[in-house]
């Protein structure tokens, strides 16, 4: 108990060292979907993407950072790439809002007190949590039936780069893949009282889908600098 209670001293002494310094600002992008309708691009923002992202920046080289993005998937079947899923013509519509928390790591010192120009490529690993509709296909007249809406964990990767424009503000470009814990983001797999029902289920169910991020960060600082002192 003594040695954690040092331990614990230690990480206050040293997280005081660091002033916080406070980012806050948007994202503005695009967004796209990768399951069992339509062409699986891995990035394609076909879609509209906005949110709101926070971070405390800890030391030149670590973030925590948390944001909230919404987006609204539509997908369809009419693209000749994928022949069979052509003839099929499945479409959809899927609001998705998303929460995420996570680190923002960052690959050399990124460090906003002085006026030059400063770069980094940055890496960000967290876990998500977000909202979607469930909906099933209808085999007569190919829509979308939506009968409930369903909350999942998603784990994010997202790799970026990002400059300060000045003392004040700082912008990036990045791209974000989510790894889903659900294969119904597409409404290719029906649960609660349509999961037994075999007819309505389609594509590989054994891969959850995915979604994908890509745009556009503008972020403002505030607060006391950051000290940065070893």
């Amino acid at each position: 108990m003594k040695r954690l209670f040092l331990f614990l001293i230690a990480i206050n002494i040293q997280l005081n060292s660091y002033s916080q310094f406070h980012e806050l600002g948007a994202f503005i992008g695009g967004a796209n979907y990768i399951g069992d309708v339509g062409a699986s691009y891995y990035v394609y923002p076909e879609n509209v993407a906005l949110g709101l992202i926070y971070k405390w920046n800890m030391t030149t080289r670590y973030s925590l950072r948390a944001s909230a993005l919404f987006t609204k998937i539509k997908k369809s079947d009419y693209n000749p790439v994928d022949t069979n899923r052509f003839k099929r013509k499945y479409r959809f519509n899927n609001p998705i809002q998303e929460l995420s928390v996570g680190v923002e790591i960052n690959f050399v010192d990124f460090n906003l007190h002085g006026s030059e120009r400063e770069f980094a490529h940055y890496l960000y690993l967290g876990v998500s949590y977000f909202q979607h509709d469930l909906f099933y296909h209808d085999l007569v007249t190919l829509e979308s039936i939506k009968y409930d809406t369903a909350r999942n964990f998603a784990l994010p990767i997202i790799v970026g780069v990002k400059t300060n424009l000045n003392a004040k503000t700082v912008v990036g470009l990045e791209i974000g893949a989510r790894a889903t814990f659900t294969d119904n983001i597409d409404g290719s797999n029906p649960v609660g009282s349509f999961k037994n029902s075999t007819a309505l289920k389609f594509g590989n169910l054994n891969n959850n889908d995915w979604f994908v991020f890509t745009g556009l960060t503008i972020s403002f600082t505030f607060g006391d600098l950051p000290c940065y002192c070893k």
